[in-house]
């Protein structure tokens, strides 16, 4: 009985060694950083849109409607976006329409990336 408890722990020691040595990861560190910052943008753009079409396009429709935002064209309009909410603090206008600070630091996100550094590089 010995020598069979012996047997079968030198079976599982000698799987779980090749296992170990034929392990290739399937990503490396610089594909998950270009993954993870490609989903990063994306999400930051949908919770941005989401604050807009919420606490923004409620009062845009009625008036200011050259001025509605879209996922298509509120890329073209970060930078007047930054200077009303950020700069000016002018908008959103109303008691109802007041951000929370996550609302701010996600647009703030969002902002930031479409923003390029002197390189025309996007940060």
């Amino acid at each position: 009985m010995v020598v069979l408890a012996k047997y079968i722990i030198a079976v599982i020691m000698a799987l779980m060694v090749n296992s170990k040595s034929s392990y290739e990861p399937i990503f490396n560190n610089n594909d998950l950083s270009v993954l993870s910052l490609s989903y990063s943008k994306n999400n930051s753009k949908v919770n941005a849109f989401q604050i807009l079409n919420n606490k923004c396009n409620v009062c845009h429709r009625k008036q200011n409607k050259r001025r509605v935002f879209t996922t298509e064209n509120m890329d073209t309009w970060a930078n007047d976006i930054y200077k009303q909410v950020f700069i000016k603090k002018r908008m959103p206008k109303g008691r109802n329409n007041k951000l929370t600070s996550i609302e701010y630091q996600d647009l703030l996100t969002w902002i930031s990336s479409t923003k390029s550094n002197q390189n025309g590089n996007k940060l």
